[in-house]
Order: C-alpha cells, then sequence, then structure tokens
C-alpha cells in the first residue's frame, strides 16, 4: 500500500515544533542503543533560515535490514511504545534527509524525502571492511521562513529542552549502568558585531542527572492507578537562577509535559524541581505524533490533582521558605477576592499559578450561581445557598467600588473638574433608571449616599431647562441654559405628573481655586433653588443640595459666619438648612437641606461606607469552607 507522504505529514503534524526534529533524531538513536550522539547545527548567519543544516551522528547499530524495513512503513510497529510516523516531523522542516548508516562491514545509503517510496528508493548498500558502527542523518534545504525563536537552535536551551523530554529514559539507563551522552553545537558562519548568539557547544551526560527519590502515591480513590510512583528531586542551585522545574507523566520511557500543574511563581530562585509521575497506566496515552495525550478527561483531572497534592506536601518539606511564600499569596488572594474565600484550594495555593488559582475559585462560583439560579424551587439548603451568593456578588461590586475610590484619591490640584464628574458621573450623560436596569452600574452616584443609587433620572451638566423638562414633563416653561454639575431626580412613579418628585443638586469646584471661587458654591446652589422651585413649585417634594470643594482655614470661618454646623466625617463636613425665599413677592421661605464638604471628605467617608460593608461580609464568608 503506497502513502502520500505530504499528505501524512499535514494529517499527524499540524503544527509542529523545530525540536520535534531534535527529538525524533534522538529517540531513534536511542532505540538503536547509541551511547554516543552528536548535533551539529549550521546556519550561514541568523536570519538566512534557508541555510540552516543539521547533522546528527550516533554510535547505534544503524539501518540493518531490519530497521530500514521498518522505516519504510508508516503506522507498524510493534508495541504500544512507538507510534511509526515520528520521522515524517523531517520533511515538515527539510526537503532533503541524507541517511548514511555503517553496521556489520556494511553500508546503507538512501535520500529519505517526501518521494520516498521503499520499491523504487535510490537506497545503496554495499559491503565495506570497516568494523565501526555509525549513522549520519544530513538534514538539509531547508523550507522554514523564519526561526520562530532562537532557542530552537541554541545548544543550551536544546539541551534543557532534550533533558526534559528523555529525562525518564535517562535514569532507567542511569539505574541499568549505561553510558550517553549526547553534544551539540552550533556554528554560525558570520557573527554580526554584538551579536549576542555566536558558536557554542554543549554536552548532555547522565552524570549530570541528579539522584531521584521514590515515594509512593496514595492513588487509592483511582482503582486503576494503584501501582503509581512518583521520582523526584529538589536541588538547591545558584540563588540568581530563576526556578527550574520539570513536571511531566512518564509515558513509553518518554516525558510528557504537563505545565498546568505547578508555577514558579513562589518557588524561591535557585531551585531545581524534577517531578515523574509513574504508573503503567500511562503506556500508549499518547497520540501518534506525540504532542497530545490521550487519557479520558476526567481521569486526567483526578491524575493532576493527586499530583499537585503530592508535590504540594513534598514541597513543603523540602523548601523552608516555600511555606511562608505560600502563606503571602494566601494572603494576597484573600485580600483582593475576598468574595471567593471558601472557594480557593487551599491545598494548591502556591502550588498551581495565582492565576489559576484563581480561575478554579471563580468557576466553582459560577457553577453555584448557576444551579441556584436555574432551581425551580428553593429548598433550605438552596435558599441559604443563595444568601451567601447573594452576599458574595455584592461583596464583589464593593470592590469595584474600591477601585473607584483609589482613582479618586489620586486626584490633585492639576485634574479638572470633569475629572470628578466622569467618575461620579460621564459628562453630558442622561442616565434613567427606569428604562435601563443596568443603568445603576453605568455612574457612582454612592460616592455621596446609597440611597441616590434608586433614582428615576441621572443628568451631569445638562442645561436647567432639560433638569426642568425632566421634572415637568415637557410642560411649558422659561428656557434658562445655565448648568448644575449633576442633577438626580427621584419619584416613586415618574409619569405620574400628580406625584411629586425629590431633587438632588451638585456643584463641585477643584483643588487648588481662591477662596472666592470656592464660595461661589453657596450662591450657585442657592439659584438653582430659587429657580427650580420658582419653574414648577408643585412638582418638587424637596432639594438636597451638595457643594464638593476644597477646604481652608478661610473658608471654614466663612461657613461658620454663615451659621452651617459641622457633623461628623472623615474629613470636613458642615450642614444648614437654609431658608430661601423664591421671589421679592414671597412670604413663606422656602427650607432647602445644603451640604457642604470637602473634596477629602467626600472620598474618606464613602472609602469607610465601603470598608466596613465589605469587613461585615467577609466575616460571613470565613465560616465555612465551600464544597
Amino acid at each position: 500500500m503506497q502513502v502520500n507522504i505530504k499528505q501524512a505529514i499535514r494529517l499527524f503534524f499540524s503544527n509542529p515544533s523545530l525540536d520535534m526534529v531534535f527529538i525524533e533524531a534522538i529517540a531513534n538513536s536511542l532505540d538503536a542503543d547509541a551511547s554516543k550522539i552528536s548535533i551539529c547545527i549550521s546556519i550561514d548567519e541568523l536570519g538566512k533560515q534557508e541555510t540552516l543544516k543539521i547533522t546528527v551522528q550516533d554510535n547505534g547499530v544503524g539501518f540493518t535490514q531490519e530497521r530500514y524495513g521498518k522505516f519504510c512503513k508508516l503506522l507498524q510497529v510493534e508495541d504500544s511504545t512507538h507510534k511509526g510516523v515520528g520521522r515524517l516531523v523531517y520533511l515538515y522542516y527539510f526537503d532533503t534527509i541524507e541517511v548514511s548508516s555503517v553496521f556489520n562491514k556494511q553500508h546503507r545509503t538512501f535520500l529519505y524525502n517526501t518521494s520516498f517510496d521503499e520499491a523504487n528508493s535510490n537506497m545503496v548498500l554495499e559491503p565495506i571492511d570497516s568494523q565501526e558502527q555509525r549513522t549520519i542523518l544530513n538534514f538539509s534545504n531547508c523550507t522554514l521562513k523564519r526561526l520562530s525563536s532562537y532557542n530552537s537552535i541554541l545548544p543550551d536551551s536544546l539541551k534543557r529542552m532534550i533533558l526534559e523530554e528523555f529525562l525518564p529514559r535517562f535514569y532507567v539507563y542511569k539505574e541499568e549502568g549505561k553510558e550517553i551522552e549526547i553534544d551539540i553545537e552550533l556554528k554560525i558562519g558570520k557573527v554580526k558585531k554584538n551579536q549576542f548568539i555566536g558558536n557554542r557547544k554543549v554536552t548532555i551526560s547522565l552524570n549530570d542527572l541528579p539522584v531521584l527519590k521514590v515515594e509512593e502515591v496514595n492513588a487509592s480513590q483511582i482503582r486503576m492507578f494503584e501501582d503509581m510512583v512518583l521520582q523526584y528531586s529538589i536541588e538547591k542551585k545558584e540563588n540568581y537562577v530563576a526556578p527550574f522545574i520539570i513536571t511531566a507523566l512518564c509515558i513509553d520511557n518518554r516525558a510528557y509535559k504537563l505545565s498546568d500543574i505547578i508555577s514558579s511563581d513562589n518557588i524561591p530562585w535557585g531551585y531545581e524541581l524534577i517531578f515523574l509521575l509513574k504508573s503503567s497506566i500511562f503506556n500508549g496515552q499518547v497520540d501518534p505524533s506525540r504532542q497530545t495525550l490521550t487519557l479520558r478527561d476526567e481521569l486526567l483531572k483526578s491524575v493532576k490533582k493527586i499530583f499537585r497534592t503530592k508535590i504540594a506536601n513534598i514541597i513543603q518539606q523540602d523548601i523552608p521558605s516555600f511555606k511562608e511564600s505560600n502563606e503571602k499569596t494566601r494572603l494576597s488572594l484573600s485580600k483582593s477576592y475576598p468574595h471567593l474565600l471558601g472557594y480557593f484550594e487551599d491545598e494548591e495555593i502556591g502550588i498551581v499559578s495565582r492565576s489559576k488559582s484563581l480561575e478554579i475559585a471563580q468557576q466553582k462560583f459560577l457553577r453555584d450561581q448557576k444551579t441556584v439560579l436555574e432551581a425551580e424551587y428553593l429548598d433550605g439548603e438552596k435558599y441559604e445557598k443563595a444568601m451567601d451568593l447573594s452576599s458574595r456578588s455584592l461583596a464583589e461590586y464593593i470592590l469595584y467600588r474600591e477601585k473607584i475610590i483609589s482613582k479618586l484619591e489620586t486626584i490633585t490640584n492639576k485634574d479638572s473638574e470633569a475629572t470628578i464628574h466622569n467618575l461620579i458621573l460621564p459628562k453630558r450623560s442622561i442616565l434613567k433608571n427606569n428604562q435601563n436596569v443596568t443603568a445603576i452600574y453605568n455612574n457612582n452616584l454612592w460616592l455621596l449616599d446609597n440611597k441616590y443609587m434608586t433614582y428615576t433620572t441621572a443628568m451631569s451638566e445638562r442645561t436647567m431647562q432639560e433638569v426642568v423638562e425632566e421634572i415637568t414633563q415637557g410642560v411649558e416653561h422659561e428656557s434658562d441654559p445655565n448648568r448644575p454639575d449633576l442633577a438626580i431626580i427621584f419619584s416613586d412613579n415618574p409619569e405620574d405628573l400628580s406625584c411629586k418628585v425629590d431633587v438632588v443638586i451638585i456643584e463641585l469646584k477643584k483643588r487648588g481655586i481662591k477662596l472666592s471661587k470656592t464660595e461661589e458654591v453657596i450662591s450657585q446652589l442657592k439659584q438653582r433653588a430659587t429657580k427650580l422651585m420658582n419653574y414648577y413649585p408643585n412638582r418638587i417634594q424637596r432639594i438636597w443640595f451638595y457643594g464638593i470643594v476644597e477646604f481652608n482655614d478661610e473658608f471654614k470661618l466663612s461657613l461658620k459666619n454663615e451659621h452651617y454646623t459641622p457633623l461628623f466625617s472623615k474629613d470636613t463636613l458642615y450642614y444648614k438648612e437654609n431658608e430661601w425665599y423664591l421671589s421679592l413677592e414671597s412670604d413663606i421661605p422656602y427650607k432647602v437641606g445644603t451640604y457642604i464638604l470637602s473634596i477629602d471628605a467626600f472620598i474618606k467617608d464613602a472609602k469607610a461606607h465601603n470598608e466596613i460593608f465589605l469587613n461585615i461580609l467577609k466575616e460571613g464568608f470565613k465560616v465555612s469552607k465551600v464544597d
């Protein structure tokens, strides 16, 4: 049966890395019982990928008739540890591979390319006097348009990659007393000035491998994994070197790396950690290209959990500083995401990345929300869960409030009034709660008082004419272009003209202005009250006025002389119930409550209310861990 090699390449290797060329070549050399492997990588100049050439030489048994016959047949293997398609990756990157193999006083040569066919190949087999065993693969005519990373040809990077890939096999060889040496050399024809990559050579020897400890793994909850063991090594190297971590399943004497088992976030610099999980059930559990694990998802999830738990116990014993770092991560997550307290996997905090811990907790939180929201009836247990979830959702919202307050705290006299405007309510905007429920999240009126989030209409820097139009629902009135900074209108039923409304007017002054400009806030508020009541007095029930300014002693004295009363606040807050006449003809004054508060009081009071609310909720979350 003939095989279309080009089609087979696309089928088994959709997007392999150049690393796989080296991995497959080394795997074949090791299968041939080679003890010495030499890899030479040459390129005329970095950036000229078309000149890339690779030579791999080993002292293995070579392409005997039996091994050559297997090479010519795809997917014909004798055991589950071999896939029979790895050599196709050569042709993904190189058009031509010249093979020269000396064995049993015979010399076999042939070209391996996309038109290779055993029946019609250019293979030559001839006798030779040499007693040596030697196989050489020359890769040329590179099809790469560019290198995705120079690490793919750097000897130091390749050494690390090869160790990660073949650690299980190397340790078997070490236990059996075998010797393996792999030389990797990079030759660059022209090295440019100031180029940090140059000619380089490294060697891999089994003597470089750390001694592995072995521990049995309790996997009784998964019956088929009763033979599971963990081989591991924890070594302290140089303090200024980033942590080197390998976590992998041992599959067919190769390592299948699981990158999401442990994070380097909490591992101190200078440590080298190797964790290899072995079980007979893993054998053959990869696809033909060895790029994808074929374990069922539910089994893989259980394996990862067992793997992490075992690693966590070992690291806490062997790295003293890990526990302290782990606690810092735990406290950081609790502070940043208090609404998820009880949802974090305590045994995995510090083992997986901080973002992974957060992702797991959020998924559990969303799962519980879905369970409650989709329930047709809330029994006792679901009712308690609903109460807990509503508190957590509220806490999450309060966390966003903290960010807004933090932004306000950065405001200086260099910032304009517009900066505060837009944080409370975007300028020139009109929000209607009765038309859009989500409008409640499009403003930060809670900075003044939570009750203002139940507004009917909120308006930022709109004309008095527009404010009155909203109050009067389109009834005729005089026009007035004068603008309040913020206006908020409340009503039980805004469509009912017989129903009176409450109005909140807010005036803002930026930091660092003169006293005369600061004092304008009181006269502006008075003018707003007079105009509003004259326009439509029978429609307005109450008016609240807020002046938000920067205080100094002169302004405090001015308020004192106006008989304003200081109120409790984290900074400065004054109140007065003013009696303002609507006109010269009026005999009865209109009473208007007026608050004058400092910008700092505006920020600090909101922060204090927010913190108290959040702390109360957080205490409730600490009671028990969520299942």
